[in-house]
């Protein structure tokens, strides 16, 4: 467990936060593709969150029901590496990606 104000290394995976240890907010960079791109009005922007659960529910509250309805099939990237636990904590310097699926072959 990274403890506040302590980096997490490069490529390690954020990890589940324990009640007792809630994280401070941190600025993540979010980057939004296709669809994301379209429902949240931009490609990028820097929000505050601790949790990955909170980022997803403050792109919510900035940008609306339709981006939230998106959000529902869309992967999250954080630092390179997906994550699909809510309580994955945050770390200030986040690069988080919103990715739609994607058709092609």
């Amino acid at each position: 467990m990274i403890e506040a104000g302590q980096a997490r290394p490069a490529g390690a995976a954020p990890s589940p936060v324990r009640a007792h240890e809630l994280p401070s907010t941190a600025l993540v960079t979010v980057r939004y593709f296709a669809a994301a791109a379209d429902a949240a009005g931009t490609t990028t922007e820097t929000l505050a969150a601790a949790t990955l659960g909170e980022l997803r529910a403050v792109m919510v509250a900035a940008h609306g029901a339709e981006l939230g309805r998106v959000l529902t099939r869309c992967t999250i990237l954080v630092d390179g590496l997906r994550l699909d636990d809510d309580g994955a904590a945050l770390a200030a310097g986040d690069l988080a990606d919103v990715l739609p699926p994607f058709a092609g072959g």
